[in-house]
């Protein structure tokens, strides 16, 4: 990041559309135009893994994979492969929220009828996707299957044959699920090629794709399932630790992720390949990388996996500068590190010795007494500076319901907020003038958009977690028009 630029924060799911959850087609296409014409150089989203516990992205089946809800159906159907009569079938009436149950109970039965027609036509281009994923993809589907034979059973609930992958038990299923494991397998080829086409699409347009990558994996993923001595598991594959952080200011018990920990000596053993091959996907999808909670390169926080909350926990030696090194070989990978939380002086040292460009969160920055590292004009050039992410809430939701009377007055003097030009562009404007090579603004944040619409509360499950969607009538040109402006202004328009 040589130059300043700037760009906006929104997942995929979170598109506007008629099928009930953001796609890989038109809507990706006109919010990727709607970026250009706001001078926008950035779109910054969230994992595209298949969302797992709680429909998180950072709970997924694999690493790897992609997530097939998120596949264009009417490109489908211009293959042939769905009917109208399907598509006017698979529309869902509340533009706001994705419903994650009435999609999996309607999605995939859908793209099953798609397999039917187009396995024959696929079939040799199937065989060579397999070839080319063979690190990933057979183990992946294999475990698809398996877990829809076993009535989505997870893991541990697995009969031991299965579980511990015993070489006759496994021979004998991969015979019997053919047909299911190269249904998942289209999926999956559907979906790299859609989201290539997105890509090309945007890095034609100037906008650069920021991903993101969870540091964990599920403990009911097919990595447990297929490579086991990766991770810190029994006998049996459960998890003899967790992941998750200590208690803090924002959580008297801590987090409790409950995500298997690495093995870290395997990893080290033999170079970090699993990481390697994960870089190169990564580099393959996006233009730079954000490294979940990469402060667990230098210490992470260990719970005994019988513990009830994570104050049981204790820190552990991260895998260190060897893994950052390993990564950096990946020809390509471009990263970000995830630097928020309760960091001591060794892990910010860590992170500065890193060289990567950090995050700074705006409404973290208000302290009415004190100066935070956060606040803009103490940004370093070498930094992100967003007005939240998909863990906090709406700029709005934090003016106006979490900040104390103090924080909030702070705010409004720094920011100089006018409810006439509505307090989001408030926020968006402290983070274009920061000093940060680059400013990031969740959507949510540009519109002024409160409660409803935040993406993600850590430590809850529920409905709204994950399911906020943008409509497409908020992505006009007058919005683009003022966005395009005040980029200009702060001078983060590329050259």
């Amino acid at each position: 990041m040589d130059q300043r630029e700037s760009g906006i924060l929104l997942p995929v799911s979170a598109l506007p559309g008629p099928y009930g959850v953001g796609t890989l087609g038109a809507p990706a296409l006109n919010f990727i135009d709607f970026l250009a014409r706001a001078g926008q150089s950035n779109w910054q989203i969230l994992p595209l893994v298949p969302p797992g516990g709680g429909n998180s992205p950072y709970m997924s089946p694999s690493s790897f994979a992609g997530n097939p809800l998120l596949l264009d159906l009417e490109e489908l159907a211009a293959e042939g492969l769905l009917t109208r009569e399907e598509l006017e079938g698979a529309k869902y009436p509340n533009p706001d929220r994705v419903d994650y149950p009435w999609l999996y109970g309607t999605r995939f039965p859908l793209l099953r009828r798609a397999w039917e027609r187009g396995k024959a036509r696929y079939a040799g281009a199937l065989a060579g996707f397999l070839k080319a994923e063979e690190s990933w993809l057979p183990d992946f589907v294999l475990f698809l299957a398996l877990r829809d034979r076993l009535g989505g059973a997870e893991l541990k609930d697995w009969p031991e044959e299965l579980r511990l992958r015993r070489p006759a038990a496994l021979e004998a299923v991969r015979e019997q699920l053919a047909e299911e494991t190269g249904f998942y397998a289209f999926l999956q080829l559907i979906f790299f090629r859609q989201w290539k086409k997105i890509k090309d699409y945007a890095n034609q347009k100037g906008v650069s794709i920021i991903g993101d990558l969870p540091i964990y994996v599920s403990p009911d993923s097919a990595e447990v399932w297929a490579q086991p001595q990766l991770f810190q598991l029994d006998g049996n594959l459960a998890p003899a630790a967790v992941a998750g952080v200590p208690p803090d200011a924002f959580s008297a018990a801590g987090q409790h992720w409950g995500n298997p920990l690495y093995d870290w000596d395997c990893h080290r053993a033999d170079g970090f390949a699993w990481w390697k091959r994960r870089g190169a996907q990564m580099a393959r999808l996006y233009d730079k990388v954000r490294i979940d909670h990469f402060r667990a390169f230098h210490t992470y926080w260990s719970i005994p996996a019988d513990a009830q909350d994570a104050r049981a926990g204790h820190w552990e030696p991260g895998p260190g500068m060897a893994l950052l090194e390993a990564l950096e070989e990946v020809p390509g990978l471009s990263l970000i590190a995830e630097d928020l939380g309760d960091l001591d002086a060794g892990a910010r040292n860590f992170i500065a010795q890193s060289g990567l460009p950090g995050m700074k969160i705006l409404i973290y920055a208000f302290d009415p007494v004190g100066e935070s590292a956060y606040l803009p004009h103490n940004c370093p050039p070498n930094s992100i500076c967003y007005t939240g992410t998909h863990d906090t809430p709406t700029f709005v939701q934090w003016l106006f319901g979490e900040a104390s009377p103090a924080e909030r007055d702070y705010a409004f003097d720094y920011l100089r907020l006018r409810e006439d030009e509505g307090f989001g562009w408030g926020a968006v404007c402290g983070a274009w003038g920061s000093p940060s090579r680059l400013a990031v603004a969740p959507l949510q944040d540009l519109l002024g958009l409160g409660a409803d619409a935040r993406m993600n509360a850590p430590g809850t499950m529920g409905a709204q977690n994950w399911s906020w969607r943008v409509r497409a009538e908020a992505l006009n040109p007058d919005v683009a028009g003022r966005l395009l402006r005040m980029t200009r202004t702060y001078r983060r328009t590329r050259r």
